[in-house]
């Protein structure tokens, strides 16, 4: 999980409807005057009831002065691309750059079959969208003076004059959820488009560590392609459940989705104006400023001076002697404090008689030799593994008071009313359950991306590093056990509030066992993430 140091984009999803012509239209202008970046439409050319999204989008444009407008995503069955490419570059210079291109390979083939285009595999939709994303590309290249040929079996141009050149880069956002789309993703376009929706526990982790690692592959920087979301929500006095609650509810999650996941752009599904004026006026700028925090911390701890001593590094590692796996955490610890960072010690304080692993068993690392220089860059990436831990440090604690609070009875949802809203959850058994199972999917997307994409490169980069990265991942395993222990005892107490002790103690198991994990993590891979990051060539 990663912060790919992109700026915030906020924006809104609105439904083309033709029955009232002009309300979409007049949702842009509310998007427009609440101060957010962006108007989008669904696309579904098929659809009777609503408007051709592409007029409408001409036509908004000619009603707005300064947001930006994109369709949400382009129906590319039913738009054929070098059309489409001169459209959008057209639009473009007229609103001077205020259009991007969100493209999608199909959905609904029933209906995009009924319209007279034929009916793609998804194999087949992935092979056309990529040369629809060539020819596009070509027809902007205005630059180039030869003819544009691309010989597609879906999408072909033979000779075709490039041009016009669009008013700035238009970004090529991409719908995408299979591993095929996400590696397309990776390797070509500027952004990724999910839906909140259409997403399960764990997909955008997944997801970005599948185009980090297509964009890798073909040589571009992961953080080249702008991580985008679909959201929906609701606004309210209290929680109830992810984007369902008050203002500060929104703005904590949309930022750890920002600092946690590499969100930068949030674009939400409403056709309230209420809420697109609340969206835009208090969530927005509350959620720059808290990333505009964060972002500044993390650089000035990246830019703090290190001082290594290179006596107390020949203690820890003698020179000549290979590193390997040690009998004491000691080494490593003492590297990442030269390193000026301080991960996190296990304080030995434990809320549960269960071990669901013996600690004493964990292997440890021994640091290589006093030659190795380290980039603040690299300090920079070995410090964020402390953040992110920080993160879900911070979650726990409030986990753990909230249902200390309620087993012990000494307050109510009437009296402390003040208080729940201040944390955005109320203390009942049904927001207990949401609040749990949202931070236990934090969790498990964190140890996703560590197991299919940081351990790896660690392990491969560094055979010295083998033992402990193996014995994390096991520890990963039994932690998604420990986590499946918290589901069960969640249904237990949604059929009988009387059992919430049984949530206690599940949740005890989980600091436990979690807090113990996440302080071993620390110690033993600070150093070499300083010096191997997390994927291959950052640091």
């Amino acid at each position: 999980m990663t912060d790919y140091g992109h700026d915030l984009l906020f924006g809104t999803f609105l439904t083309p409807a033709a029955a009232q012509p002009q309300a979409a239209v007049a949702l842009a202008q509310v998007s427009e005057q609440a101060g957010l970046d962006l108007a989008t439409f669904q696309d579904h050319p098929y659809q009777p009831a609503f408007l051709d999204s592409w007029t409408l989008l001409s036509y908004v444009a000619a009603s707005t002065e300064r947001i930006r407008l994109s369709l949400n995503v382009a129906n590319l069955p039913l738009r054929q691309p070098a059309v489409l490419a001169r459209s959008a570059a057209s639009l473009d210079l007229l609103t001077g750059g205020r259009v991007e291109l969100g493209l999608g390979s199909g959905a609904f083939w029933d209906a995009i079959e009924a319209m007279g285009a034929a009916r793609l595999t998804p194999g087949q939709g992935v092979q056309a969208l990529t040369e629809a994303i060539t020819i596009i590309r070509g027809i902007w290249a205005a630059d180039d003076r030869s003819a544009l040929r691309v010989a597609g079996d879906f999408h072909r141009v033979d000779g075709a004059k490039r041009g016009p050149a669009p008013a700035h880069d238009i970004g090529i956002w991409l719908g995408a959820y299979k591993p095929r789309m996400l590696a397309l993703t990776g390797r070509t376009a500027d952004g990724w488009l999910p839906s909140m929706g259409y997403l399960k526990p764990g997909d955008l982790t997944r997801g970005n560590a599948a185009i980090d690692a297509a964009a890798t592959d073909a040589g571009r920087s992961p953080a080249a392609v702008r991580r985008l979301l679909n959201i929906n929500g609701s606004f309210a006095a209290r929680s109830g459940g992810p984007l369902q609650g008050p203002v500060s509810q929104w703005v904590d999650e949309l930022t750890a989705m920002v600092l946690t996941e590499g969100m930068s752009a949030f674009i939400l599904g409403t056709d309230d104006p209420a809420d697109i004026q609340r969206f835009g006026e208090e969530v927005a700028p509350a959620v720059r400023e808290a990333v505009a925090t964060e972002r500044e911390a993390a650089l000035q701890r990246a830019a703090a001076p290190s001082t290594i001593d290179v006596a107390d590094v020949a203690a820890v590692a003698p020179a000549g002697e290979p590193h390997a796996a040690s009998a004491s955490p000691a080494a490593a610890a003492a590297a990442a404090s030269r390193l000026g960072l301080s991960p996190t010690p296990d304080d030995g304080r434990r809320l549960s008689s269960q071990r669901p692993f013996d600690e004493a068993t964990r292997p440890h690392y021994t640091p290589p030799t006093p030659d190795v220089t380290y980039t603040d860059q690299g300090r920079a990436v070995g410090q964020h593994l402390i953040d992110v831990h920080d993160a879900l440090r911070a979650e726990l604690d409030t986990l753990l008071d909230v249902v200390g609070q309620v087993v012990a009875g000494v307050r109510s949802v009437g009296s402390a009313r003040s208080e729940i809203n201040k944390m955005t959850m109320r203390q009942n058994s049904w927001t207990l359950g949401a609040y749990c199972a949202a931070y236990c999917t934090t969790v498990t997307g964190h140890h996703s991306l560590e197991d299919t994409a940081i351990f790896p490169h660690l392990a491969s980069s560094d055979e010295a590093l083998e033992p402990v990265i193996d014995r994390l991942t096991a520890e990963h395993h039994t932690i998604h056990e420990v986590l499946e222990g918290v589901d069960k005892a969640l249904i237990a107490l949604a059929a009988d509030p009387s059992r919430i002790d049984e949530v206690q103690e599940a949740v005890h198991v989980l600091a436990d066992t979690l807090l113990s994990h996440l302080s071993y993590e620390e110690i033993e891979l600070v150093e070499p993430l300083a010096r191997l990051g997390f994927y291959p060539g950052q640091v």
